[in-house]
């Protein structure tokens, strides 16, 4: 073989060796490096018996804020009536918003090193919100079914803040009552003001009249 054979190859054999490297190195599977439930401590000035507590409240609220969020994507997708263009765009802003609070919450549990929960069969497994059909409902029954669920995640969140604060965990604690409870209130108003029963064009004269005798 010829000298400028020779170079060929060995330029060839390189190509090959280097296109080998970059070839993504698929269906890797491998132990977990940190189980659900135990905690990966960082030096945050708070022991772990206090991170393990807040991660696990949080995974709770997790689970219900991510339920709510992707009610509300149902709900802004099924939504019928005539107040459909208004509350199509209310009930999409809401989701935006509760998105914003999942991400907050993994954040804190991750942490507080934690593992937070992710997948949908975890979170549906989790969640205390009751499971709405799969068929469209009337806009009064979305609009009951989220605001029963926001209810919840105010419960739930108070008592946690209340928790974090005696723990002396004020991270967890500012962002359940500057974020979480600070949302789901005004979201609350938001929506139970579209179940008062008041009339839309004309006044009810009969019964102010009733009213005033």
């Amino acid at each position: 073989m010829s000298p400028k054979n020779d170079k060929r190859g060995a330029t060839y054999n390189q190509l090959e060796a280097g296109a080998k490297q970059a070839r993504p190195i698929q269906h890797q599977r491998a132990a977990e490096i940190q189980p659900y439930g135990k905690i990966a401590k960082l030096p945050i000035a708070l022991d772990e018996k206090t991170c393990a507590a807040s991660a696990e409240n949080l995974n709770q609220l997790i689970a219900d804020t991510m339920t709510l969020r992707d009610m509300y994507k149902k709900h802004h997708w099924q939504v019928a009536g005539h107040t459909f263009y208004q509350l199509h765009l209310l009930f999409d802003k809401h989701h935006g918003e509760q998105d914003e609070l999942v991400d907050q919450i993994a954040e804190r549990i991750q942490l507080l090193g934690g593992i937070s929960l992710a997948m949908a069969a975890d979170v549906a497994e989790t969640s205390m919100i009751p499971r709405p059909p799969r068929g469209r409902e009337e806009a009064p029954v979305q609009i009951s079914r989220l605001l029963e669920a926001h209810e919840l995640i105010l419960k739930e969140a108070r008592t946690m803040a209340r928790q974090a604060a005696d723990a002396g965990d004020d991270g967890t604690n500012d962002l359940l009552v500057s974020d979480v409870i600070r949302t789901n209130e005004l979201q609350v108003w938001f929506l139970a003001e579209h179940l008062v029963d008041v009339p839309l064009v004309r006044a009810d004269q009969k019964k102010a009249a009733t009213a005033g005798a």
